[in-house]
């Protein structure tokens, strides 16, 4: 049993970075080059086997300068995008992890489309896959700037290894950025609407739009090909999804991304921590489920992320796996904080928040939900024992050894779940949960949490608490909503009341 509060952990989002981590991530942008030419001599080698069987040597010193293009190119591309984070978001240069994963992202897409067009067709390459992967694993805004990226590396592949296998397809090699571009919108802009897998699925006859318009476009001396070239347009859109469906747990479980898909996941009831929970500690579970219907409501009135909301308020307090029976949700009636001091049951109650934080990190569940539970309840006192302590003692007492330890919220969605959780658990002790009540008692934790500085940390606006308290009050008296009183009556059956 703790005797003393754990030092707190400063999430990843507020740490700062030192410049070892920039240097390091200027070496993970050369080694990331260095790969990307790694596959140019692969696809190059491939291209000598195609084209006769020259002699790999033999055919570098033939194609030379265009081969010195390619480098020039994919190195001006390499810098495009080291630039462009040190402009937009620094923090993404010292991540090591974040720039592995931009970079092999670009890289798988563009082997396996190197490979589509090797042994099928230019057209059939699924060339949105790696715009719908950013959206997911990265967001909307890199995924526009990585779609471009990845058009124009594809571009310096196909035209500068002078792949004899495009001699027939000129004007789609040409084509290839507005081709890659256009898809890639299509599948971002479409795809960001998209919160199932099978409407991700039908995204794939959208993202073929583009490419069948090309192909009428570019190929339309064909003759009787362009029906085949059309089939592949088709296909080309619908692999896309396809391999994007593939691929995206994949880079969920190595790099520990963060998607709606992967949320919904978690915030199964079989989840092995939510498992877990409802058998260990059903009344934090329980308080878990309400408190996730709020924060959704919460999350839509401040247009935050409803998915991330829900799955935060489930995770907030599994921290109380720990040592379930010391919380009064989870109590039958014994109540073992009547023994202790309480000095030792504030330390036991307030550790929730760190073991909450390091339980999560433990299962390799995202970052992000591990904060949450460790800042829930930022640096707030716990009244109830310090109350308790003042009686006891006729000396002064300093209140921060009753307060939780931190750090405050540094995300909205930490402090939608610091508000909702407060007023969740005071909802039930109202007298009267008439809609005047619960809105006087949430606007009252808000004010204080205020008066108190829990919210200095992030960005949240007054009409974000505003919007907040309106739609908890709404969600409260929704859900503690008053009811008739059944007259005591009891019914018999028919057969009795025959035999009577």
């Amino acid at each position: 049993m703790s005797t003393a509060p754990s030092v707190p952990h400063v999430p990843a989002a507020r740490e700062p970075i030192k410049k070892i981590a920039y240097v390091k991530g200027v070496f993970v942008f050369l080694a990331n080059y260095i790969l990307l030419l790694l596959l140019v001599c692969l696809f190059v080698w491939l291209n000598s086997l195609r084209t006769g069987g020259q002699g790999f040597g033999t055919y570098v010193r033939e194609n030379y300068t265009t081969l010195i293009y390619l480098m020039a190119s994919v190195f001006m591309l390499c810098v495009i995008v080291f630039f462009y984070y040190f402009f937009e978001d620094k923090r993404v240069l010292g991540t090591p992890k974040r720039i592995w994963l931009i970079f092999i992202l670009l890289e798988t897409s563009v082997l396996v489309c190197y490979f589509f067009s090797y042994f099928f067709n230019i057209y059939s390459r699924p060339i949105a896959m790696m715009a719908m992967l950013s959206l997911m694993l990265i967001g909307r805004r890199d995924a526009i700037f990585l779609n471009v990226i990845f058009a124009l590396l594809l571009f310096s592949v196909d035209r500068f290894s002078n792949f004899s296998l495009y001699n027939d397809y000129e004007n789609a090699l040409n084509s290839t950025p507005l081709l890659v571009f256009s898809s890639g919108m299509v599948g971002i802009f479409v795809g960001s609407k998209v919160k199932t897998r099978l409407r991700a699925f039908l995204t794939g006859f959208a993202i073929c739009i583009p490419i069948v318009i090309m192909v009428v476009c570019l190929e339309y001396s064909a003759g009787g090909r362009i029906w085949q070239l059309l089939l592949f347009g088709i296909e080309a859109g619908i692999v896309s999804v396809v391999l994007f469906m593939a691929f995206l747990p994949v880079f969920e479980v190595l790099f520990n991304c963060i998607t709606d898909y992967r949320l919904r996941e978690l915030t199964d009831h079989d989840a092995p921590l939510m498992r877990e929970l409802k058998e260990r500690a059903p009344g934090t579970f329980n308080h878990s489920i309400v408190l996730a219907h709020l924060a959704e409501a919460c999350a839509i009135a401040i247009d935050e992320n409803t998915a991330l909301a829900r799955a935060a308020a489930y995770y907030h307090d599994v921290g109380k796996l720990r040592q379930p029976e010391y919380f009064t949700e989870n109590q039958t009636g014994y109540n073992p904080h009547d023994e202790l001091s309480p000095e030792l049951s504030v330390d036991i109650i307030r550790s929730h928040a760190k073991d909450g934080y390091d339980l999560i990190r433990a299962r390799h569940l995202p970052a992000i939900l591990a904060d949450v539970a460790l800042q829930h309840h930022g640096t707030l006192p716990i009244k109830y024992f310090y109350a308790k302590a003042l009686k006891m003692t006729d000396g002064e007492i300093n209140i921060e050894d009753f307060s939780y330890a931190g750090p405050k919220p540094q995300t909205k969605i930490a402090a939608i779940i610091m508000i909702a959780d407060a007023s969740e658990a005071i909802s039930r002790t109202l007298q009267s949960r008439a809609p005047e009540s619960v809105d006087n008692a949430v606007r009252e934790i808000i004010e204080e949490r205020m008066d108190l500085d829990q919210f200095d940390e992030c960005d949240i606006t007054m009409r974000d608490l505003f919007a907040i308290r309106k739609a908890i009050v709404g969600c409260l008296t929704g859900v503690y909503h008053s009811r008739v009183q059944y007259p005591k009556l009891k019914l018999k059956r028919k057969k009795e009341e025959e035999d009577e």
